[in-house]
This record gives structure tokens, sequence and C-alpha cells, in this order.
């Protein structure tokens, strides 16, 4: 006597789980968001292997007063397209005390790029986002962070101390551009001033706005 076929049978719960899980997947994990980090991560790594040695930008024997104006101007062009990517970095340290010296601001300051990077940029076309069980369209969740950025801006502590410490940067870089001396710098075998490291900020908005397309459709 020959035993009936067993059915297979599956769980709804178990059924429903997997779907879940599978349309759940978390922001950090979509390959844009991948894709995104390891282009800034090599980009980075390609404009800090141009970096000037320390020991040069700091030689007290290229130093003198700039005679006028125009010579100040022509010795920032030139140390510029040879120290770029030394300025970027001591404008990029007095960002990072500023935020480090402020707490409220550095917290701030990453809460908003977080909203922008796993609500917006990164966030799966599949996945509404749902605050208090009501489902905001994309045109809608963009409306709200331009709003919520606009106001984090100028309407907190965070836009002056960025503009500040921007400016301190920046005036820092330009007054040892002013009083180098490039003449000893072989300017003729470098990149020009738009290549290398600062391409990286091109190439990481192009990603983004590349991936959240591409997230959105």
């Amino acid at each position: 006597m020959s035993s009936s076929p067993t059915l297979p049978i599956s769980s709804p719960l178990a059924n429903h789980s997997s779907t879940v899980s599978s349309q759940s997947q978390s922001p950090i994990a979509t390959p844009a968001l991948r894709s995104f980090i390891s282009r800034l991560t090599t980009s980075l790594r390609h404009g800090f292997s141009q970096r000037r040695p320390w020991t040069e930008l700091l030689d007290r024997n290229s130093m003198s007063k700039p005679e006028s104006l125009t010579e100040a101007y022509s010795r920032i062009r030139k140390n510029f397209n040879y120290f770029r990517v030394n300025y970027v970095t001591l404008i990029a340290i007095a960002l990072a005390l500023s935020l480090i010296t402020h707490p409220f601001s550095l917290l701030v300051l990453i809460g908003l790029l977080a909203s922008w990077f796993f609500l917006y940029f990164f966030r799966p076309s599949d996945q509404p986002l749902v605050l208090f069980g009501r489902t905001f369209s994309d045109r809608e969740t963009l409306g709200i962070l331009v709003v919520l950025t606009v106001v984090v801006t100028f309407l907190t502590t965070v836009g002056s101390l960025l503009i500040t410490a921007l400016m301190v940067g920046l005036a820092i870089a330009c007054a040892h551009g002013a009083f180098r001396i490039p003449e000893d710098l072989f300017l003729d075998d470098q990149e020009p001033a738009n290549a290398g490291f600062l391409s990286f900020l091109g190439g990481a908005a192009s990603s983004a706005a590349a991936s959240a397309a591409v997230s959105h459709v």
C-alpha cells in the first residue's frame, strides 16, 4: 500500500517575515551608499597622496614680505597650485577644531547630514518615509529637509560657526601663500589647480546625485 504524497506546507508567518526582511534593507547596506563611500575613500586617498611635505610648507628661509598686492596675489595662486592639498587640510582642521569645541553644533550638524543621507539620498525607493503614521512622498521629504537645513544654518549657531571657521582657514592659507616665495617650487610639473584632491568634491556630489536619482526612480 503506497503512502500518499506529502504536500509542502509553508508558514504564512515565515513567508511574511522573509518578504519584510527582503524589503526592509537597511539604508546603510544599499549599493548606492556603498558605491558613494568607496568612491569618496578612493578620491581622498588619491588626494592625500599628492600632499606636500609640511617641512617644505613651513620653510622659514622661503618666507618674505610681498612688495605689492600684485606680487602677493601671484604668490597665492602659485602656492595654491602647489600646496592645495595642505591648504585644504588646514581648512578642514580649522573646521574640525571649531566643531569639537562646540559639541552641540557638532551633534546638530551630524544629525542634519544623517537626515539627508538616510531619509533622501540613500533611502530605497520601495520604502516610503513614514512618520507618526503618515506617509511622505519624495517631494515632501525633500521640502522638509530643505526647510530643516535652512533653519539649522541660519537660525542656530551652526551656520555662523562653519562660516567663521572657513574664513579663518582661508585667511591662514592666503597669508601663507602671500609670504611664501614660490621660486623654488617646481610648478611647471604640477597638475592644474582643479585636479587632484579638490576633484573629489565634484565627483562625490555627482555620485550622490546619481545615487539619489537611481534610488528614487
